[in-house]
C-alpha cells in the first residue's frame, strides 16, 4: 500500500515524540529517585547536583513532544472521521 507523505512524515515524527517522552519522564524518574535517597542521607552535594540536572533535562525536553503527541492523536482522530478535540 502506498503511504502519503503526510502520514510518512508523521510517523516520522511519532518516533521522535516517543523517544523525547522516554528521555524526559525518565529523567523525572531519576529526580525522584535521587531525591528520595538524599532525603533519606541528608542530601550529599551530588545528590543536589544530580536531581537539579535531572529536573532542568525534563523542564527542557518535556513540554515539546507532549505538545506534538496531542497534535498527532488529534490529527489521526480527524482523519478516521472523528470529532476534532476542541
Amino acid at each position: 500500500m502506498f503511504v502519503k507523505p503526510v502520514e510518512a512524515r508523521r510517523a516520522q515524527i511519532s518516533k521522535g515524540v516517543v523517544l523525547a517522552k522516554r528521555t524526559g519522564y525518565t529523567a523525572l524518574l531519576i529526580s525522584i529517585a535521587v531525591f528520595a535517597f538524599g532525603a533519606l542521607s541528608g542530601f550529599p552535594q551530588w545528590t543536589v547536583v544530580v536531581v537539579m540536572g535531572c529536573l532542568v533535562i525534563a523542564t527542557v525536553v518535556l513540554p515539546i513532544p507532549i505538545v506534538l503527541g496531542y497534535g498527532i492523536r488529534a490529527a489521526e482522530r480527524e482523519e478516521q472521521g472523528g470529532k476534532p478535540f476542541h
